[in-house]
């Protein structure tokens, strides 16, 4: 097997242990006495439905609507589905979380609220709180998309920005709830995942305040004053933790980025290739995260030291890049562009990067893969990589080389996966 057939086998490999198809099925609970309601909210909402669906008594009653990214829907035929707006939200969202919260609201506690939850729920599943408009809460999520903060704190304001996020949809119902969560955070924290629509928020008003100050985010005046409403004990906080409204709910998280890892290890493994997992929270700004792992793979070429090739060296977590350009990169391509010039050519040494929802940052593109030659067929084809970089442009890059990774929509979401491989 060549290195570029490895490098997307292991990707599949990845996307294989993430399939909500596969990990749903077993996590479903019997049905209950009265009614089964499914709601949720993320990329791989749809999939999720569609796996309650085909193993669902067909003679016990079954309703809901989930909400995922545009085209990322399925055909289903009892659990409706709705696609909306991400990463930054829309009205679409809006009205489908409004009936979701309507809906949690007219259950008893002979019912059950069965809540599918991956990421990217926290733009698709937005309700603004009263006071703050949909254009106010796209303005702020821009900023912050472009601010660089981690996904956590950009939860935590959401949160705190939401009629239905931070546990307050767990509150609204008086049914059980249980939440199957597929993580694509670091730490799989449900509270962090959708923003924790059935968790509890450890989070408060003044911690939404300090982060937007923190990254340089000007909100709008509405969502300032809501704040600061909040912060000063004149709107209520969300549910935290111990709060009697959670004895009757469990969040239990069916899929993460580890496991994702650990499918990829054992793909390698299986054709010869020594895997080292080295963490499924990788965090930082894409470039620099990518300098470092450049060091590491030139110790490993050099010397066969702390790993004799060859070797995979696999990772995942969810990097961030502060956009200072205009280009069209996402996090995947700009961590494969800066391992590009940090590598400068290193022999046999190749390496992908790829989200596993199949849409690396607001391209066509899951991310992109890049062999030893790269810096040179670019600049043969007068493509100046250092520029394109300070651009934020590394999908331009990977276009111009026919070395994008295009996959579709996964319709699953366990974060970023990364291998270099070191022959």
């Amino acid at each position: 097997m060549n290195p570029r057939e490895l490098l997307l086998g292991s990707f599949q490999a990845a996307l294989a242990a993430a399939d909500p198809l596969q990990i749903v099925p077993p996590h479903l609970p019997q049905p209950p006495r009265g009614r089964t309601v499914v709601v949720g909210a993320g990329k791989a909402a749809a999939s999720m439905a569609l796996a309650v669906e085909n193993h669902w008594p067909a003679d016990k009653p079954l309703e809901g609507v989930v909400i995922t990214r545009y085209g990322h829907g399925l055909p289903t035929r009892r659990i409706r589905v709705v696609e909306a707006g991400h990463p930054v939200p829309d009205e679409q969202g809006e009205a489908a979380a409004l009936e979701i919260l309507e809906i949690a609201r007219s259950l008893g506690e002979d019912d059950l609220l069965l809540a599918l939850v991956s990421g990217g729920g926290s733009s698709l599943l937005s309700l603004p709180v009263d006071g703050v408009s949909m254009a106010d809460l796209k303005a702020v999520t821009r900023s912050l998309l472009a601010s660089g903060a981690p996904i956590q704190d950009m939860n935590t304001v959401r949160k705190h920005l939401s009629r239905i996020q931070g546990g307050r949809l767990a509150a609204a119902t008086r049914a059980r709830v249980l939440a199957l969560v597929i993580s694509d955070v670091t730490g799989d924290d449900p509270t962090h995942i959708a923003s924790g629509p059935c968790s509890p928020d450890p989070t408060r008003y003044a911690d939404a305040i300090e982060i937007l100050g923190r990254f340089g985010v000007k909100p709008p005046p509405s969502i300032a004053a809501h704040l600061a409403r909040g912060a000063e004990g004149r709107e209520p906080e969300t549910p935290k933790d111990g709060d009697a409204i959670f004895a009757r709910s469990e969040n239990r998280v069916i899929a993460t980025a580890h496991a994702s890892l650990e499918g990829a290890a054992a793909f390698v493994q299986h054709r010869g290739v020594t895997p080292m997992v080295l963490g499924d929270s990788v965090t930082g700004e894409s470039s620099e995260v990518a300098k470092v792992y450049a060091a590491l793979a030139r110790q490993v070429r050099a010397h066969s030291h702390p790993f004799k090739p060859p070797v995979a060296l696999i990772s995942g977590g969810e990097t961030t890049v502060t956009v200072r350009g205009k280009g069209r990169g996402g996090r995947c391509s700009e961590f494969l562009l800066s391992l590009a010039l940090s590598l400068e050519g290193l022999d046999d040494t190749w390496a992908l990067a790829c989200d596993t929802d199949g849409i690396d940052g607001s391209e066509d593109n899951a991310g992109a893969l890049l062999s030893p030659d790269a810096l040179a067929r670019a600049a043969a084809a007068g493509l100046a990589a250092k520029k394109l970089l300070a651009d934020n442009d590394g999908y331009s890059f990977f276009e111009a080389l026919g070395d994008l990774v295009v996959t579709g929509p996964t319709r699953t979401n366990v974060n970023d996966y990364r291998i270099i491989l070191i022959c």
